[in-house]
């Protein structure tokens, strides 16, 4: 392809293409020259370093999943909302495991806080919870355990590691179930910072 048609937004691209057909890992500034036909030098006019290519891969995952988690709580509130937030997180990672990846890479606080798809991600994310009620700490703290539950259970599907004969969508969906019920009985805690 000829040098002048490289552009950020062209490497982003051809990088989250890369990351899932190989790996995030494998996502390099070699290969995504090689990708082009130029020389490594030739990218740097357009990205930084890795690092600035790997962050600018996981803003661009970050607002594809973000986009395709918004279409599916549109209109909908409690468990119906999680269970489609859930669904579409879920679908996101098994489908793009390359740029799923990229969305787990921590991001720098100021160039989170200016990206469009972060905000946005932070806007549906509590709007969700706090339709169960809660306020802080306990939305940061609800946010991290539907996180971690989230990303483990697609990290180990994504491997295989579910080796039980149940149907790994019941499992699934019995989690969703859990989940919802933990979020409407959320624990309120009751230590003080006076004691």
């Amino acid at each position: 392809m000829p040098r002048a048609g490289l552009t950020p937004e062209r490497l982003v691209a051809a990088a989250a293409e890369l990351a899932d057909e190989a790996g995030f890992e494998h996502v390099t500034l070699s290969a995504l020259a090689r990708r082009f036909g130029v020389k490594d030098a030739s990218l740097y006019s357009h990205v930084r370093n890795l690092q600035d290519l790997r962050t600018r891969l996981a803003l661009f995952a970050g607002g594809e999943m973000i986009e395709r988690i918004a279409a599916a709580v549109a209109g909908r509130t409690g468990k119906d909302a999680l269970a489609a937030f859930a669904g579409a997180y879920r679908a996101y990672a098994l489908e793009h495991p390359g740029r799923y990846a990229a969305t787990q890479i921590p991001v720098d606080p100021a160039l989170a806080a200016d990206s469009p798809a972060m905000r946005r991600t932070a806007e549906i994310t509590y709007g969700m919870l706090r339709a169960y009620g809660l306020e802080e700490p306990d939305l940061t703290d609800a946010v991290r355990l539907l996180r971690s539950s989230f990303h483990g259970y697609c990290a180990l599907e994504s491997t295989g590691a579910f080796g039980a004969p149940r149907d790994v969508q019941a499992s699934w969906d019995r989690a969703i179930d859990a989940l919802h019920v933990l979020l409407q009985n959320w624990p309120h805690d009751t230590r003080t910072s006076d004691a």
